[in-house]
């Protein structure tokens, strides 16, 4: 039989006898492997197919990035390590998870760890302070606003009695949860205190509280420091804190009036003859200072504000200096206004400034470093009036670039130091336990004083290196003490106070027009130092953190993770 010419399109391949003609590809839907039904030798439903795996290149970079799309192919190292590969047939395999290093990157790109709205953990707060793991009373009291208004009533207290808001704040936090009060935010703001309670679960309330008169009482902050450390340690109720509480603010202070007017007595003197003044001029130093007492005492039973209270009380000063001078007295008016004027400075309120503004309170340091820099002009202009008005009379000019001073030996004067601050430990009525360790930290900055100007550090850098080894031992010291740091640290400082620089720079500002250009330098001088000495006790409390029971703590808490 002879052979037909087959009449199929070139390109298709002969069948033999008896079997189906192939089909054209151009013919044939397109079915993927997931449409096809195996179904042999069961009626049961077949299972759901598997979802092919979705390629992070066809998803948005948002999905892609994510990282939990699917799980790539044990075997593809290229897919596991989010790079394209090609396999032996030639194959193109695309990664089916994002490169690790690039969500990495990108993530610390637009992810945050801490986002701005989330709320912060306040006990963190409390790292590297004396009231750092505060232990949680477990018979405390349920009543969270009782609690709330009792932490209220303390950091109102700590406020009045000169305490710096990170104590304050850290004082709250750590008495809060301690008595088992979560969910709180606090705000400090120089004279108001400010509590937000927000619960997930109950309603929120505010409490607010300012703070409209201050004392010096630093009996009353040890005092509270002692009760917030018992608080933190859980051995005492809410009720019981609040009986303490109370019974502080009631607790007269430890020295009576007439006791703090000799002190202040007693610290002018001793000022005096430690700058290199007469024993006389030391006496009328004396004089001057019971002067001032009752200023004080007259200006704050008529509630006079105090920026014209500390005028007046410097302008006596100056004036009884003065009277001296022209009477032809063997002193020197400079060196007895100095030692009248010195527990007149704002010391303790710089300090407490400084301290907010590196610890993170600027509003407060602002308002701090306000009223201290009112404090600072009060002296200047009580001055500058007793000044203009003995120019009135044709008095006698004061010299005030040759100043005549006694060499006195070291011994003395590091005894002067000792008597000198111990006076005014009772002025700024310490406990009378801390009037030893007090005047020992003095003497210990006194030597290193000695030490720095043998050195060749200068009046600007000897001040800051000896402030900051005085504050670095007021806080080793009171972490032993159980008290806080600026009881110690404040009145240890005072010897280097620059009564002098103030005096002389305000007499070439009056008198010497046109020389005033350097009685400003040296006003602002003398400012500058008194920041130098505060940033400097700063600076000694935070280098010895690490060395604190509470950093020991923290420590070993850590080594038993």
């Amino acid at each position: 039989m002879a052979q037909q010419q087959s009449d199929e399109p070139e390109g298709q391949v002969e069948q033999s006898a008896g079997q189906d003609p192939a089909p054209a590809v151009s013919a044939l839907p397109l079915v993927t492997t997931n449409q096809i039904n195996v179904n042999v030798g069961s009626q049961e439903p077949d299972p759901e197919p598997a979802p092919e795996p979705v390629r992070a290149s066809a998803l948005p970079p948002t999905t892609a990035l994510s990282a939990t799309l699917t799980t790539a192919d044990a075997d593809d190292a290229g897919s596991w390590l989010g790079q394209m590969s090609i396999t032996d047939e030639g194959v193109t395999v695309y990664p089916q998870r994002a490169n690790p290093v690039a969500r990495r990157l990108l993530a610390k790109i637009w992810v945050s760890d801490a986002p701005p709205t989330q709320a912060l953990n306040l006990v963190d707060r409390l790292q590297g302070t004396p009231y750092a793991n505060p232990k949680v009373n477990e018979e405390h009291d349920a009543s969270t606003r009782r609690t709330i208004e009792f932490a209220l009533d303390l950091g109102e207290t700590l406020i009045r009695y000169g305490a710096g808001a990170l104590e304050v704040e850290t004082s709250v936090i750590a008495v809060t949860a301690a008595l088992g009060v979560s969910h709180l935010d606090m705000d400090t703001t120089n004279q108001s205190l400010h509590l937000n309670y927000s619960p997930p679960d109950a309603e929120s309330f505010s409490v607010l509280r300012v703070v409209r008169s201050s004392t010096a009482n630093y009996a009353g902050l040890v005092l509270l420091h002692e009760l917030v450390s018992d608080i933190i340690a859980g051995g005492v109720s809410r009720q019981t804190a609040v009986s303490r509480l109370k019974k502080i603010q009631r607790q007269p202070k430890p020295f009576p009036r007439w006791l703090v007017a000799t002190g202040r007595s007693v610290f002018a003197a001793a000022f005096v003859l430690f700058i290199g003044g007469t024993w006389l001029g030391a006496l009328i130093a004396m004089a001057s200072s019971v002067l001032v007492s009752e200023i004080g005492k007259y200006g704050s039973r008529w509630r006079v504000p105090e920026f014209f209270t500390i005028s007046a009380s410097s302008f006596a000063v100056t004036a009884i200096a003065l009277l001296g001078f022209q009477a032809n007295a063997p002193l020197d008016p400079a060196l007895v206004v100095s030692g009248g004027i010195l527990l007149l400075l704002p010391s303790g309120k710089f300090v407490s400034a400084l301290q907010d503004a590196i610890n993170g309170f600027p509003v407060t340091a602002i308002g701090r470093l306000f009223s201290a820099g009112l404090t600072y002009m009060a002296i200047v202009v009580g001055i500058s009036a007793a000044l203009v008005v003995f120019s009135l009379f044709d008095a006698s000019a004061v010299d005030v670039h040759e100043i005549k001073t006694i060499d006195y030996p070291i011994w003395f004067m590091a005894l002067l130091v000792v008597i000198a601050i111990i006076a005014a430990a009772v002025t700024e009525q310490t406990a009378r336990r801390l009037l030893l360790p007090t005047a020992g930290i003095a003497l210990l900055g006194y030597l290193v004083f000695v030490v720095m100007e043998a050195v060749g550090m200068g009046e600007r850098g000897t001040p800051a290196v000896v402030s900051t080894v005085i504050g670095f031992a007021a806080r080793y010291l009171t972490d032993r003490l159980n008290s806080p740091q600026l009881v110690l640290a404040a009145p240890a400082v005072m010897f280097m106070l620059p009564g002098l620089m103030i005096f002389r720079a305000m007499y070439v500002i009056v008198f010497e027009t046109t020389n005033m250009s350097g009685g400003l330098v040296e006003m602002f001088n003398a400012l500058g130092i008194m920041l130098a000495i505060a940033g400097g006790v700063v600076l000694g409390d935070t280098l010895c953190r690490p060395l604190t029971s509470s950093a020991r703590r923290e420590r070993r808490r850590i080594r038993r993770r």
